[in-house]
């Protein structure tokens, strides 16, 4: 951030960066606004003052060294809990979008958004508290800091606040003029500017800038002119000569005496490295991978155990009246889109943090109307529309989860999540990862998602695309098939939310939401009843475990399968059975972690898998669940029916591409004529 850091703001001298100003300066502005720095002695540096720890943490980072700060060995990166410094890996400012999610977030606790009964409060954020963060000039063109400014004014045009301050580093790499002109155009956020390499005016500007963000709880940019390090050409410019000769010129050092500090300075950086260099580092993948997702399943069973405690108990009569006192357990079998709203509904009653958001999600329910009805019930400031933009609805999610809040945003459909995909890759899964779990960002992502028949709307509506989530290291990829797993499965993703601080993805097949039936019509074996809280402890799903079916004698085959592959598959397994073929039908339910112990124990029960995947044939879940078969040493026949490698079209074609009840069929008789 150069001549400005968070800690430079709020205390000054404390931060050690470069640039920053030394403990006890001064700065005096006269009547005409000019500044100087006013310094009353500069002392030599004691072997273990600030400037040296600062220096230590950073050479950590360069080496490596399990002592490091931030992520402990794992990434070069600044850092540190205890200053609420956030640790990133961002690629070109994919950490901004974040930054406004947790600047809303922060207004919202503000105003009173407590924790549920018996829940940790979150971590201890100031009343006044703002949010800094950074990127450089090159950035400004990047989608992800486009999208985060863009949010943040539009947000500060409807009215609510966000307090938080963008600081961009111009280096000078862009077109003259142009950053100046895109930042000054934001609608909605206020633009301040100072010269960088000048210490005392970039001071001047940025508690200028840092108290007017505070006082008006609103968004502002502070455009900084700065020096490449080493970069040809700014020697004169560079910072640390600029106030070199500001203190000789202010009288208030001598050049021998500045030359003295400065090579004292450069021999304790040198005796710094070489203690950084004999440090460990991290020696084993249980090290490395420590941090990354935590699973403790028997206390995230205990949190869903307690939640149907409080449904029960104390929080019945809020859940009748929220329900407008017929619970949906009392109104009979639901579908897929309802159980999830019913389990939305009750996740916002017990966990007075929850928030869910998306596009259209208050004013329409969402595309689907799985979130019909939640605005009413628990009000805008917890069920509420944001832009029409993926990336800044993930962005808002990794904040509010970092600022404490338990956020369950929207993606509209599953082709709409990839041009935001970062913010999960690089975002949220990385966030434990990188600060040796002292930050957390606890996040279910609801996604429409795979593909119906008809083709409805061609491949922005049906995409059947998951290898970019599944490649994700500690995110979980939930796929509910039935109403009775979709309510208990959310309920897990939540309270492992909650407890582990997991990055969930709820995966809803859209062909599903509204089905009823599975044999014939008018059979309604596709929908189910509501679980009473008393019985959620018994039916908890967790996380990697998957559901199996006996068809016939369940002897001869076992399929499978996930999503609307379920539906198809048992369908299939009944015209089997027919045959006088038993076949076990296996609901993966759990993409990431696959539930590998289910499945080669139900594949060795039959010696015959055929594996139905109704994502594409390359890079599809398929090839994991023969790769798990594979890695645990199983002997017997294997079959995959997979979707075509093509994006889905319109219409009756999609049935050209897509797994069908037929060819399921045709798969399993192959498999069984070897």
């Amino acid at each position: 951030m150069g001549a400005v850091s968070y800690q430079d703001l709020e205390r000054p001298g404390a931060g050690g960066e470069a640039g920053s100003l030394p403990a006890g300066a001064a700065i005096v502005v006269d009547a005409d606004g000019d500044a100087t720095v006013g310094v009353p002695d500069l002392p030599q540096p004691a072997p273990d003052d600030a400037f040296a720890a600062a220096a230590r943490d950073v050479l950590r980072g360069i080496v490596a060294s399990v002592e490091e700060p931030a992520a402990g060995g794992r990434q070069k990166l600044f850092g540190r809990a205890g200053l609420a410094v956030v640790p990133t890996a961002a690629n070109a400012g994919s950490h901004l979008p974040r930054a406004v999610g947790l600047g809303l977030a922060l207004e919202r606790l503000r105003r009173g958004a407590r924790p549920a009964d018996g829940e940790p409060e979150a971590a201890a954020w100031p009343a006044d508290s703002v949010v800094v963060c950074s990127f450089g000039d090159a950035s400004v063109n990047h989608a992800t800091v486009t999208a985060a400014l863009n949010t943040a004014g539009w947000y500060d045009h409807t009215g609510l606040r966000i307090p938080v301050l963008f600081v961009c580093e111009d280096s000078g790499g862009s077109a003259d003029g142009w950053v100046a002109t895109t930042l000054r155009s934001r609608p909605g956020i206020r633009y301040f500017a100072a010269d960088g390499t000048d210490v005392a005016e970039s001071y001047r500007v940025a508690a200028e800038a840092a108290a007017w963000v505070r006082r008006h709880r609103r968004p502002a940019v502070l455009h900084l002119g700065a020096v490449r390090l080493m970069g040809q050409g700014d020697a004169a410019r560079d910072p640390l000569l600029a106030t070199a000769r500001l203190l000789v010129t202010s009288g208030y050092a001598g050049g021998e005496e500045l030359l003295s500090r400065y090579d004292e300075r450069g021999w304790q950086l040198r005796r710094i490295a070489e203690e950084a260099l004999d440090e460990p580092k991290l020696a084993s993948a249980v090290d490395v991978v420590r941090e990354l997702a935590p699973r403790r399943p028997v206390r995230v069973a205990r949190a869903v155990a307690e939640a149907a405690e409080r449904a029960a108990g104390p929080g019945a009569g809020a859940r009748a009246e929220a329900f407008g006192g017929k619970p949906p357990e009392l109104t009979g079998p639901l579908t897929l889109a309802q159980s999830i709203n019913a389990a939305l509904a009750d996740g916002m009653l017990d966990h007075p943090r929850m928030a869910v958001f998306g596009r259209d999600v208050a004013a329409g329910g969402g595309a689907h109307g799985v979130t019909e009805g939640l605005r009413d019930r628990f009000g805008a400031a917890r069920v509420f529309d944001t832009p029409r933009d993926e990336t800044s609805i993930l962005g808002l999610g990794l904040g509010a989860g970092l600022a404490g809040m338990l956020p369950v945003p929207e993606i509209r459909y599953l082709a709409y999540l990839h041009s935001a995909e970062d913010q999960l890759r690089g975002e949220a899964a990385t966030m434990r990862f990188f600060s040796r779990g002292a930050f957390r960002n606890p996040m279910v992502v609801r996604v429409a998602a795979l593909a119906g028949e008809d083709g409805l709307g061609g491949h922005a509506r049906n995409d059947n695309s998951v290898a970019v989530l599944r490649d994700v290291p500690g995110l979980v990829v939930a796929v509910p098939a039935r109403p009775d797993d979709a309510a208990p499965m959310l309920r897990t993703c939540l309270a492992a939310a909650r407890v582990d601080g997991s990055v969930c993805v709820f995966l809803e097949p859209a062909a599903l939401y509204d089905a009823r039936d599975l044999y014939a019509d008018g059979d309604g074996e596709w929908t189910a009843e509501y679980a009473e809280p008393g019985a959620w402890a018994d039916r908890h799903v967790p996380i990697g475990r998957a559901r199996v079916y006996g068809i016939g004698s369940a002897e001869d085959l076992t399929i499978i399968t996930f999503g609307s592959g379920v539906r198809m598959s048992l369908r299939a397994a009944a015209t089997l059975a027919a045959e006088g073929v038993g076949s076990r039908v296996v609901d993966l339910r759990w993409l990431a972690p696959l539930p590998v112990a289910d499945i080669i124990r139900e594949a060795s029960a039959t010696g015959r898998v055929l594996v139905v995947d109704e994502t594409r044939r390359s890079g599809g879940v398929g090839e994991g669940v023969v790769s798990a078969l594979v890695d645990t040493g199983y002997v017997g026949a294997a079959r995959r029916v997979a979707g075509l490698d093509s994006f889905v079209p319109l219409g009756p074609a999609a049935r050209q591409v897509l797994v069908s009840d037929e060819a399921i069929t045709q798969g399993a008789r192959t498999l069984l004529a070897r």
